[in-house]
């Protein structure tokens, strides 16, 4: 964002990303000239635990990969066909493995965010949909299979990090499974209106479904039938996105909430009001919930004579969920990004995140019911080993600029309490991140 006027065109600038092969047999610049990008790029997370493991539980040490490969088109079809202020976009995936921290018990935040929803299928649809661009940049509306938290509570700098507590949003966020994510997508319309350069507003209406992430509806997320739309989640967010000290200091505001109309399964109460986990009766069905966030980056200090991104730059984010249908109620991140301070390596980045999640207080009490009934730890509401109450979560990482398109990063995780759990020991985990982007 942080402009308006996007030149020649109404539609904004197609994504050019450095790539190891950025226009193979000449292809890719014919295409471009003609407003039409495709993108191929190979994420890969590998993360071993390298601390203690608590005992009782069938809990082990042990090493995993997760990663994706992934495919996208975007077009502008006002250079391609003159039709102005119109583009499309469209994403496909295919993704392997599974997050190391599952092996010593935690289900809160994954050490591995590039994993999971993908069917297990050798293509997975993401998202489609055609985007009207009017009035120099004004007026944005976004309608087709859109994920809803790909605008919302969402930053591009949250993936310069590995857990899932991070990237690609704040994990609170996907909490609510109105709350479609990546690489999930549901029917969706959306709309941003710019005031001003540095201001906007945006909100949409999107169709949550209730197979999400599961296997019937989603596998191939080439299922497009609507059967299963078992409601609506509306956000809205403002954003305040100013640059200081002269054009070099960029920042980025956003405040949001989101209310939806599904009926979601409490987390303590049956149908009659009493603990489900003592009267065995079905879980009761709460109409609606809602949803709040404050997201902030903002570049502290530039680095004199470096590129736009050199600098150091301050994160820092709060989510709330109600917690009678949420397992994670309330989450908190500060962090920093460096880039560009080495001159000998300026496209080198440093990354130090922390995140403290707050479970719900109501969960914890039916966790602790079905202790009291003798139910096993590791079966217990959310597949958790004790009560959940709170977790901690640090990770700094060093992203090497391998080559053009190609970066490493080595990465350093530290869990407080697994999954929210006091009943497990805190732990470590070693490991590293590549991307390389094809082309």
């Amino acid at each position: 964002m942080n402009q308006i006027n996007f030149g020649s065109t109404s539609v904004p600038p197609l994504p050019q990303p450095e790539a190891l092969w950025p226009d193979p047999f000449g292809w890719n610049t014919w295409l471009r000239d003609r407003g039409v990008a495709f993108l191929l790029d190979n994420t890969n997370e590998f993360a071993g635990n390298i601390g203690t493991v608590t005992p009782g539980y069938g809990l082990r040490k042990g090493s995993s990969n997760a990663g994706q490969y992934g495919f996208e088109n975007d077009t502008d079809w006002e250079r391609l066909a003159g039709l102005t202020g119109f583009s499309t976009h469209a994403v496909f995936v295919g993704r392997y493995g599974i997050p190391a921290s599952r092996m010593f018990g935690d289900n809160v935040a994954p050490s591995q965010e590039i994993y999971g929803a993908g069917g297990n299928v050798a293509v997975h649809f993401v998202y489609a949909y055609g985007e009207e661009t009017l009035w120099h940049g004004r007026f944005d509306v976004a309608a087709g299979r859109i994920p809803f938290l790909n605008d919302f509570s969402s930053n591009p700098l949250y993936c310069n990090f590995m857990n899932n507590a991070f990237c690609g949003n704040p994990k609170a966020s996907s909490d609510n499974t109105s709350h479609s994510s990546y690489p999930d997508s549901v029917w969706a319309i959306r709309f941003r209106v710019r005031p001003t350069v540095s201001t906007y507003f945006q909100t949409g209406v999107f169709f949550s479904q209730a197979g999400i992430y599961g296997v019937k509806q989603y596998r191939t997320g080439f299922k497009l039938n609507g059967a299963d739309i078992n409601g609506e989640a509306i956000p809205i967010e403002f954003g305040w996105e100013p640059i200081f000290n002269h054009g070099t200091l960029p920042g980025h505001y956003k405040i949001g909430y989101a209310r939806d109309t599904v009926d979601h399964q409490d987390v303590y109460r049956d149908g009659y009001g009493d603990p489900w986990a003592l009267t065995g009766l079905p879980r009761r069905a709460d109409h609606g919930a809602n949803a709040a966030w404050v997201l902030v980056d903002q570049m502290l200090h530039h680095f004199k004579g470096g590129a736009k991104d050199a600098g150091i730059t301050f994160l820092g984010g709060f989510y709330y969920n109600d917690e009678k249908i949420s397992m994670r109620s309330q989450q908190y991140q500060a962090g920093f990004l460096g880039r560009g301070f080495w001159a000998a390596r300026p496209k080198d980045g440093i990354g130090i995140n922390f995140a403290y999640i707050r479970e719900s207080a109501l969960a914890a009490k039916t966790q602790e019911l079905q202790l009291l009934q003798g139910v096993l730890p590791g079966n217990l509401l959310n597949g958790a080993y004790g009560p959940q109450s709170y977790g901690m979560n640090l990770e700094v990482d060093y992203q090497i600029h391998v080559y053009r398109g190609m970066t490493f990063a080595p990465d350093f995780q530290y869990y407080f309490h697994p999954g929210g759990q006091r009943a497990l020991r805190d732990t470590a985990m070693l490991g590293f991140k590549t991307h390389i982007e094809l082309f």
